[in-house]
């Protein structure tokens, strides 16, 4: 494949040619990552296939295509599942890839609230390399889970959660709500993900590429006891009823209710803590027992997180500072 032209060297018709190329390769990609679990191409590839089309928008905005990947979230459901319909979109996170772009993203928050250099704070936390769920209850009840699909339409996948041990089927508290949504993130661990490949090799079967693929092909499975034979777990970390003031609070709450979360999250009030939780939790990603690619910062005043909304298919209240591909 030559080489790519720089995007400010593109031609307007170079630029259209380009992101019609992205759009039907990243697509694809789509396919095999979301809907199929087994990718061709790493993280880091892929970003940077995003990237590109991006750039190129931002530099020829007027030929955005309807099909372009920044107004996409994952895949849509596939076929043999029920489908169903988000109360509000499971969004996709923006990447950030340097400190600068941190300081960017915190500056254009900054300007939208118009609180000029006031520091936010900001809740740190790793981003799980898994699959994500939204998980509904009625009465305290385990009634629903579905896949993020394409951010409005999720696949049916209530049967293959009831068969994942961190998932409580019936939450104790006094102070529940009538009708919860939960979202949060289904992994499989580093040891589990080994012992899992071995014994599919030893029976002839062929081994998955990573936890996260281990993880998204089990609980994809139309017959949850095939499931039920793969480790997996759950981390809760976000709730889409109102059920607290802060993200750190929701955090709180759900722990409480018996969901596990992911104990490795820190209340930033700078920048210079915000690259510093980034790079201890860098450094020992390789002893964590699940994997991660990042950090995810999420603003942790949940009205200006509703102010702030979304654009595209990411809020801008939140950005995940990816880790360098391992």
């Amino acid at each position: 494949m030559p080489p790519q032209k720089n995007i400010e060297d593109l031609t307007c018709e170079e630029a259209a040619a380009e992101l019609a190329r992205l759009a039907t390769l990243i697509r694809h990609h789509d396919i095999l990552y979301f809907e199929r679990a087994s990718p061709e191409i790493d993280d880091a590839s892929y970003d940077a296939l995003v990237r590109r089309n991006r750039d190129i928008e931002a530099q020829f905005p007027d030929l955005r295509r309807e099909d372009s990947p920044t107004l996409r979230v994952g895949a849509p459901p596939a076929s043999g599942f029920k489908k169903v319909k988000h109360t509000r979109p499971m969004l996709s996170l923006d990447n950030a890839f340097n400190a600068q772009d941190i300081s960017d993203f915190l500056k254009r928050v900054q300007r939208f609230l118009q609180r000029g250099e006031v520091d936010l704070a900001v809740l740190a936390e790793p981003k799980i390399d898994g699959l994500s769920a939204a998980l509904h209850y009625q009465g305290g009840e385990l009634v629903l889970a579905a896949t993020r699909g394409d951010g409005l339409t999720g696949e049916d996948i209530t049967h293959s959660i009831r068969t994942i041990a961190d998932i409580p089927h019936k939450l104790l508290g006094d102070d529940i709500p009538e009708k919860l949504e939960v979202r949060g993130e289904v992994y499989m661990s580093a040891q589990d993900f080994f012992k899992l490949n071995e014994r599919r090799q030893a029976e002839g079967g062929p081994p998955f590429a990573n936890p996260r693929n281990a993880a998204a092909g089990s609980v994809r499975q139309l017959d949850a006891q095939v499931t039920a034979t793969r480790p997996l777990h759950f981390f809760a970390y976000a709730c889409e009823t109102n059920i607290a003031k802060t993200q750190q609070e929701i955090i709180h709450r759900l722990k409480q209710w018996g969901f596990a979360v992911c104990d490795e999250i820190a209340l930033c009030t700078s920048e210079a803590e915000m690259l510093a939780f980034y790079a201890n939790l860098g450094a020992k990603r390789a002893s964590l027992d699940f994997d991660i690619d990042g950090v995810v910062y999420k603003i942790n005043d949940l009205a200006l997180q509703r102010r702030l909304g979304a654009v595209g298919r990411a809020p801008r209240h939140s950005i995940a500072y990816k880790f360098p591909a391992e």
